[in-house]
């Protein structure tokens, strides 16, 4: 992954540094104004990652000490460690063998009387389908991580979800270094969180410095510094302005892939969405995942293993779970494969080629 950054950006954050406000302030305000706006939901709240904004999104929810919440083992690890940031625990549960996303049937194998929530992942960008979790009766948080551009029954992803969390690390579509941002349609939920990013406050520091009087703040509960700076806002903007291009051209990039690769299970479209190809996986059965990283890295070409399983890595060894088959193959059996804005026909086929060449043993 290559993020998309050019003079616009340079010239949007040396504008922020020169304005002499460089915190959290303006440049934020106009950057969740313009997100909102994009995914058309009333409310967002700009964060620091979107490790912080499950975090929120949980603390907001009313997860605490004891409960369980259900999340994919496969997923990047801040998924469940945000549950446990919020001192709940989070239950693993297997995927969808197509989208390698959560499904009602998956979540209900392992929900318990202490389930009170449920993280469901658009895994890769891959749309999950929110709706079909309603009838489970429990608090639903979208991760929408990798999903800025992706699309849900016709909206943008997180459009219907009462809480989502979104990611702007640079392997991301839309990056402003580190960042994140949740939505809501929710005022209420939106004012906490608004608060809880920034320790608390009764008012933000921001508000205080557009007032004539002083104002004395008060701290109303335990807070987080999760704030967003005017610096990556400024950056975030202008990349929110490029979003369409992007998913567009990646859309292209993808449907070549998928094209050279007809008998190999790829990232694809679900029913009921359309997917921004954040990431690019390919399934190879019967090769060894890390003999063709070494023979993929021989050419030039930086690939990575197939979307992390959680439960294998040693931060969450001895963690009860139930069976994660379906998990355990995609993890062990797909790799992702470069895909980026300013990739060239020649770079691609590069890659195609040598897929190829290992597929083929």
């Amino acid at each position: 992954m290559k993020p998309w950054l050019d003079q616009q950006e340079a010239d949007a954050a040396a504008a922020a540094v020169l304005s002499g406000w460089v915190a959290q302030g303006p440049r934020v305000r106009e950057f969740e104004q313009a997100f909102a706006d994009y995914i058309g939901v009333p409310h967002a709240i700009a964060v620091s990652s979107c490790t912080a904004a499950l975090h929120l999104c949980l603390i907001a929810a009313g997860i605490a000490q004891g409960d369980e919440v259900v999340v994919p083992s496969l997923s990047f690890i801040a998924t469940a460690n945000a549950v446990r940031h919020a001192g709940a625990r989070p239950i693993f549960a297997d995927v969808d063998p197509v989208t390698l996303n959560l499904t009602p049937d998956t979540v209900a194998a392992v929900v318990t009387t202490r389930t009170k929530a449920v993280i469901v992942v658009d895994q890769a960008g891959i749309p999950c389908d929110l709706d079909a979790f309603t009838p489970l009766g429990f608090t639903v948080i979208e991760d929408a991580a990798c999903a800025a551009g992706s699309t849900y029954k016709g909206r943008p992803v997180g459009a219907g979800a009462r809480l989502a969390a979104y990611s702007f690390h640079p392997r991301k579509l839309l990056t402003t270094g580190e960042g994140g941002m949740i939505t809501t349609d929710d005022p209420d939920l939106a004012a906490r969180l608004r608060r809880l990013r920034e320790h608390a406050m009764s008012i933000s520091a921001a508000e205080r410095h557009t007032v004539a009087q002083p104002v004395l703040e008060r701290y109303l509960e335990t807070g987080y510094n999760y704030r967003m700076t005017d610096v990556q806002a400024a950056i975030g903007l202008v990349q929110l302005d490029k979003l369409p291009a992007m998913v567009q051209q990646r859309r292209l990039l993808a449907a070549r892939y998928r094209r050279a690769f007809p008998t190999l299970p790829t990232a694809q479209d679900p029913p009921y969405g359309t997917t921004n190809y954040q990431s690019l996986w390919v399934r190879l059965d019967h090769v060894d995942q890390e003999h063709a990283l070494k023979v993929l890295a021989r050419r030039g070409i930086a690939a990575r293993r197939g979307i992390m399983a959680s439960h294998l890595e040693p931060a969450y060894a001895g963690h009860r779970r139930a069976p994660l088959p379906i998990t355990e193959q995609a993890t062990r059996r797909t790799l992702i494969l470069p895909l980026f804005h300013q990739m060239t026909q020649q770079e691609q086929n590069m890659v195609i080629a040598a897929v190829q060449e290992v597929a083929d043993g």
